[in-house]
């Protein structure tokens, strides 16, 4: 018997190496989920909520470096992958989404669940078609493999339930992506130019971003070379930040002060593979050499000096024998030593309380001291994701991962579903926000009936704290932030997993060591204090905007927010 469409569609994702297929069946989807039964070698992930599906998915093709696939059935069931699959775009994870639809004769008439996918996806996608014939299933699957994996992005195939049970094209066969690997530099006169610029500066500082990803070795010889502090990018911090003698932290609002130091004070600052968006951060007077593989992004965020084309780790090999070693190194021993006192500062915040009020510092100091050297990571937007910035080292072999561009909720649940199911040998860890795990608590349930032996804690304070901190400094009153939640740890067990609520800071130590130690998935409920989250540079703007919060505070009858505010910032 010949082969459905469906049926060669997913010999095609196999062959491109996808071994996981996330999502929730439904009747569109049928010939696609039974031809995923019959060959057995790609495992359907049953999810809750497509949404996390999508997380899920983008997480680990991320940090895999594999094509990994999603599947809905038409109108809401696919609509609902959206907001995850704008992440894992943002992210550059190759993803591939099968978005089945309505039969093809039926399409354009109003008809119950129709949905208009490529007008949805086309803007966050690298490529997305919907499949019009049996022959365009071939070409078109194999197309959005080449786009996925080449582009870094997600590719959305839109398929007609009545197309996926037709017979495969005659002939038609499976066949490898094609993964180039160029290796891009610039022009030697360009290279010539920017060893000058190097050459001359007294102060110079490396700002370095994802684009460092395996390129770590040669940026470290290449600071070594100029007597250069590395600052780097929050997205930048499992490359930069382990074993690196150069380095002065990350930049930015949640980065250290040494970082954002080294890159205001130097006088010649050289940016490599990074596009850091917020603009108050780069040097006023310095000049500013960037060097990226788009070259539309250069000068994009800030004037620049000097811009050019290339890999991070082409461009250094190639930089290196142009630079004159040089032995004067005060302003890498200054910047070394600001690090040093920063990362004092945070230790200093990370300490048991003597009121037995928990710090969210604390609680993540424990657990980045007691997760396996090799742990994987993921935290919620919001202030999870400060913490596991601030406070999970970046060990050789570590990955920590948070929403850092698309800027999302509830993404450290689903996502380290994805790297669980990708890694099952490694420990991984979701740093919750109660606000993000209540919001697709559902998928907990996924947790048990996909036996995935997931870790979550859930930083539990009640509030939006990080909307809450926002809206106080732009000088307004607190408004619709508060949590009403249960006990996280009672739900978890109603569940199927192990479940614990701490409340008190003598019992946490044990309680993390007892939750890691867990062999299937767990749940650890921690009520946290309301920590002041500070900048590593306070603009007077933000110090005027809480002026006028505490007085909106006092004179609305709610002084005592402002004094539970200052006592929890001074708790020991």
């Amino acid at each position: 018997m010949s082969q459905t469409v469906a049926e060669l569609m997913v010999d095609i994702l196999l062959s491109a190496g996808a071994r996981h297929c996330w999502g929730i069946p439904g009747d569109t989807l049928n010939h696609f989920t039974d031809a995923l039964r019959r060959q057995g070698k790609i495992r359907w992930v049953h999810v809750r909520h497509e949404e996390a599906g999508a997380f899920a998915a983008g997480a680990e093709a991320l940090i895999s470096e594999t094509l990994t696939l999603c599947a809905g059935s038409c109108g809401p069931g696919s609509l609902h992958f959206i907001n995850g699959l704008f992440e894992s775009h943002r992210n550059g994870a190759p993803v591939v989404l099968i978005a089945s639809q309505i039969l093809s004769d039926t399409q354009g008439t109003d008809f119950p669940q129709e949905v208009d996918f490529l007008q949805v996806y086309s803007r966050c996608s690298v490529y997305c078609e919907e499949i019009h014939s049996p022959q365009q299933a071939v070409q078109k699957t194999r197309q959005a493999v080449q786009e996925a994996l080449n582009k870094r992005g997600v590719a959305v195939l839109v398929l007609p339930a009545d197309i996926a049970g037709m017979p495969a094209p005659t002939g038609a066969k499976a066949l490898p992506p094609i993964r180039p690997r160029p290796r891009v530099r610039p022009a030697d006169d360009e290279l010539q130019q920017i060893a000058a610029l190097l050459n001359a500066g007294k102060s110079v500082a490396i700002y370095g971003g994802i684009g460092c990803a395996g390129a770590q070795d040669e940026v470290k010889k290449l600071a070594a070379a100029l007597q250069a502090p590395i600052a780097h990018s929050s997205r930048a911090k499992d490359f930069l930040e382990p074993d690196n003698p150069f380095n002065v932290g990350m930049i930015g609002m949640m980065g250290h002060e040494s970082g954002c130091y080294a890159v205001s004070q130097c006088d010649t600052l050289l940016i490599l593979g990074s596009g850091f968006a917020w603009r108050q951060f780069y040097p006023e007077h310095a000049t500013i050499i960037q060097i990226d593989l788009e070259a539309s992004h250069l000068g994009r965020r800030h004037p620049i000096s000097l811009g050019a084309v290339g890999d991070v780790r082409s461009t250094v090999e190639a930089l290196l024998p142009l630079i004159t070693p040089r032995q004067e190194r005060s302003f890498l021993d200054h910047c070394r030593e600001r690090h040093s006192k920063a990362l004092d500062g945070l230790r200093e915040h990370a300490q048991p309380t003597h009121s037995g009020l928990i710090r969210p510092q604390y609680l993540t100091s424990l657990i980045d001291r007691h997760a396996p050297a090799d742990a994987m990571f993921t935290a919620d937007g919001g202030s999870p994701m400060i913490w596991i910035l601030r406070y999970i080292s970046a060990l050789p072999g570590r990955r920590t991962l948070a929403s850092l561009v698309h800027g999302t909720m509830a993404n450290a649940m689903p996502q380290a579903m994805g790297l669980k199911v990708a890694f099952p040998e490694r420990q991984v860890i979701a740093l919750c926000g109660d606000g993000g795990l209540s919001m697709l608590m559902g998928d907990l349930l996924t947790l048990v009936q996909e036996k995935i032996p997931l870790k979550l804690v859930v930083f539990n304070n009640s509030a939006l704290f990080f909307v809450e901190l926002e809206q106080r400094v732009e000088g307004m009153l607190d408004a619709f932030t508060n949590l009403q939640n249960p006990d996280f740890g009672r739900v978890a067990e109603s569940i199927g997993l192990w479940g614990r609520k701490v409340t008190h800071c003598d019992e946490l130590e044990a309680a993390v060591v007892e939750w890691l130690a867990q062999p299937g998935p767990a749940l650890l409920d921690v009520v946290v204090n309301q920590e002041l989250v500070m900048p590593p540079k306070v603009a007077p703007e933000a110090v005027r905007g809480m002026a006028l919060y505490a007085a909106k505070a006092v004179i609305s009858g709610h002084a005592g927010d402002v004094v539970k505010m200052i006592e929890n910032h001074l708790a020991r």
